[in-house]
């Protein structure tokens, strides 16, 4: 997708249309709409609605908490009426707060599901390691005035990589019924002063990647020991591990579907990691059950698969959305 493809105002869009969302989320008790306070999604809901002249629902790819930010959150929706591409991106974006914004809209299949059918999601974690506190970042960046061993940090989080039981990096309210997660990788680099953790998986739980960064943190001031994450991952118990780190380093950056489902390729975000040129799903997928099964190939699953249990294929629907 070219960075700047003229959006087309003369086809009206109707049936089901996919959305790529990205927002601040300092302001926001997440993304998910809630009765007692301000969500992302209800500002969406209530802007589309105003361009469609009534109430439109939409469903996400990946729930995020509070002050998680997001450069490509993907959404569908059902429109009610038909509106051409520009005046839903650009009619959406003037009833939109300033944090919040849509990036594009492509028709899609009637069975596309942003939730149900995402193969992976991925989110980068951004932390400013450096002595003075940040000025110009402060709002999407978690500062650390410590010097962080990076390479063993990398190290200490690939004992991550897999099918595993991550109950030790859940949030006490974590509403899924399962803590098996297949995490596809996890990277930790360094440029310059921002120090990044790359984490791509089927799904996430509650809190899931800050608790991780939180461990992986400990382990870069030299706190802990480069076995720190494994003997965590084996004991399963979340009250012996770090601190959660804070929500304004995380940042959802993709959210990938097979190719069947033509979405707009863009540059992975936050934008202070543009230099790396990373576009989205130019990585490839492992052969999991999961990724085969939303593929359109069931496999029989295992016990450990929280939506593939022993001798069935259950219905997309079972599988626990992403609540990072």
């Amino acid at each position: 997708m070219p960075l700047f493809e003229p959006l087309d105002d003369t086809q009206r869009l109707t049936g089901r249309l996919a959305l790529g969302v990205e927002y601040d989320g300092s302001a926001y008790c997440g993304w998910q709409r809630l009765k007692h306070a301000p969500s992302v999604q209800a500002e969406v809901e209530k802007a589309l609605g105003k361009v469609a002249g009534q109430p439109v629902r939409v469903h996400c790819s990946g729930r995020t908490d509070s002050g998680v930010h997001a450069t490509r959150q993907v959404v569908h929706f059902d429109a009610p009426v038909g509106r051409s591409q520009k005046a839903w991106v650009f009619g959406t974006n003037a009833n939109l707060p300033r944090d919040i914004a849509i990036r594009w809209v492509e028709p899609v299949a009637d069975d596309f599901h942003a939730r149900f059918l995402a193969l992976a999601r991925r989110y980068r974690y951004v932390i400013l390691n450096q002595p003075s506190r940040p000025v110009l970042e402060r709002a999407n960046a978690t500062w650390c005035r410590d010097p962080l061993d990076v390479p063993a940090m990398h190290r200490a989080a690939q004992v991550l990589v897999g099918e595993h039981d991550f109950s030790s990096f859940r949030a006490a309210g974590c509403q899924s019924k399962s803590a098996w997660r297949h995490l596809h990788f996890i990277e930790v680099h360094r440029h310059g002063p921002l120090v990044v953790v790359d984490v791509q998986a089927n799904a996430f739980l509650h809190h899931m990647i800050r608790n991780i960064v939180g461990a992986l943190v400990d382990v870069g001031r030299g706190e802990r020991d480069s076995d720190y994450l494994a003997d965590l991952l084996a004991v399963k118990d979340r009250t012996l591990a770090s601190v959660t780190a804070p929500g304004c380093g995380l940042h959802f950056v993709d959210s990938i579907y097979d190719a069947c489902y033509p979405l707009p390729r863009e540059p992975l975000g936050p934008s202070l990691l543009a230099f790396l040129g990373e576009w989205t799903g130019e990585r490839e997928l492992p052969d999991s059950p999961l990724v085969r099964f939303r593929r359109g190939r069931p496999v029989a699953g295992d016990a450990h698969h929280p939506s593939l249990p022993p001798g069935a294929a259950l219905p997309a629907t079972r599988e626990p959305s992403d609540q990072e």
